[in-house]
């Protein structure tokens, strides 16, 4: 007994110091379990890939081949990190051939799209800048009509991560969203998504999931990391510093596009049976006495169009512009065509996906259900049902 009330009156007597012990103590505990339960999450989810490597393959199939375009900037650094102890071993277990091409610099993704060969799968490792060079590499390819039906999948190790949002659980455990995230390929449940198309006079046509916006409340997000010194207090200096340099905040455009027009249905998923020899030789004579016209047509823009476009003109001037995906599509319709025009000189800068443009007249033109992402089941059932 006499030895526990030496003990308590030591600690009263150095107060301090006992209550600097407990404050790293508690948080060295919480670290370690922090550190004890990703552990745990590692292990579920490679027993759960460890169960796709034992499933028994045909003689004439062969393993699927992935592709894997790592962005090792993404996350300030940390992102190869997290691929090689989060990811790589799921897919290592799972049986997949996996080839993985790291990015260097900024925009290569792009270039390596063109590069790319045949493959099961396209996974993107990295965060929304990763996602957006990727898609807009794969759309610009000459045969982009073949590669557009490889199923992607998208693991989040960027510092944002908005399609993960849409296509799995969100978690804010790191590790639980990336193991997630990758049994979700494995699994194999996918999900159309539309892509919008950018284009100017000037540049490459710029594909993006999520939409475009212009205007101050961009121009101000852009910014507030330069007063970082401020703290909490960061956000209101730059709305407010942003007020005094130019007021008002109004930004003025033009804006034409087409009306609405019957949402395309769903292409069947499954390969069509060859017909019957006697309907495939009638189909030979009927082609050979009645021979189909030979060469596309040339698309030109007819006047009824531009008619349409003239009707459904108008002039913006607003203090932000957003244009998403999610507009296009209104009850079963959605839009063609839209033309978006900047009259001013130094219009400022467009954020696509997160990504910085120069802000210029440009066509933006819906295509639908164009690329095909790995999804969890739960949030396949909740896209299904919005669309």
């Amino acid at each position: 007994m006499a030895r526990v009330v030496k003990v308590f009156r030591t600690l009263r007597n150095h107060w301090k110091k006992s209550t600097f012990a407990v404050c790293v103590l508690s948080y060295g505990g919480h670290w370690l379990y922090g550190k004890h339960c990703d552990n745990v999450l590692r292990r579920e989810a490679c027993i759960e890939a460890r169960a796709f490597g034992h499933e028994l393959i045909g003689p004439q199939e062969h393993l699927k081949k992935a592709i894997v375009i790592l962005n090792p900037a993404a996350c300030n650094g940390k992102a190869n990190r997290l691929f090689e102890k989060n990811a790589a071993p799921i897919l290592h277990l799972a049986g997949v051939e996996v080839k993985i091409v790291k990015t260097d610099y900024e925009g290569q993704a792009k270039k390596l799209m063109e590069l790319m060969d045949q493959t099961d799968m396209l996974i993107i490792a990295g965060g929304d800048g990763t996602l957006q060079e990727v898609i807009t590499g794969l759309l610009r390819r000459a045969d982009e009509e073949t590669f557009s039906k490889i199923p992607i999948g998208f693991i989040p190790l960027g510092s944002s991560n908005s399609l993960s949002q849409s296509l799995h659980l969100v978690s804010d455990n790191k590790v639980q969203h990336i193991t997630s995230a990758t049994l979700s390929i494995l699994k194999g449940e996918t999900v159309p998504l539309d892509v919008l198309q950018i284009k100017s006079e000037k540049e490459q046509p710029v594909f993006a999931l999520f939409g475009l916006r212009w205007g101050a409340f961009r121009d101000v997000a852009s910014s507030i990391s330069k007063y970082w010194y401020l703290g909490p207090l960061k956000t209101r200096a730059a709305h407010w510093f942003s007020s005094l340099k130019q007021w008002p905040q109004t930004h003025q455009a033009s804006l034409s596009y087409l009306a609405p027009v019957p949402r395309p249905p769903d292409l069947p998923t499954e390969i069509p049976p060859r017909p019957n020899l006697l309907y495939r030789i009638y189909r030979r004579l009927n082609n050979y006495w009645n021979p189909p016209i030979e060469g596309n047509p040339v698309k030109r823009v007819s006047a009824d169009i531009i008619d349409a476009l003239h009707e459904n003109a108008c002039n913006i001037n607003s203090i932000e512009f957003v244009l998403t995906v999610g507009q296009f599509i209104t009850e079963g319709h959605y839009d063609l065509l839209l033309f978006f025009s900047c009259p001013q000189e130094g219009a400022g800068f467009y954020d696509i996906d997160n990504e910085e443009y120069e802000a210029m007249s440009v066509e933006v033109r819906l295509l639908p259900r164009k690329l095909r992402f790995f999804c969890s089941a739960e949030r396949r059932e909740q896209l299904a049902q919005a669309q």
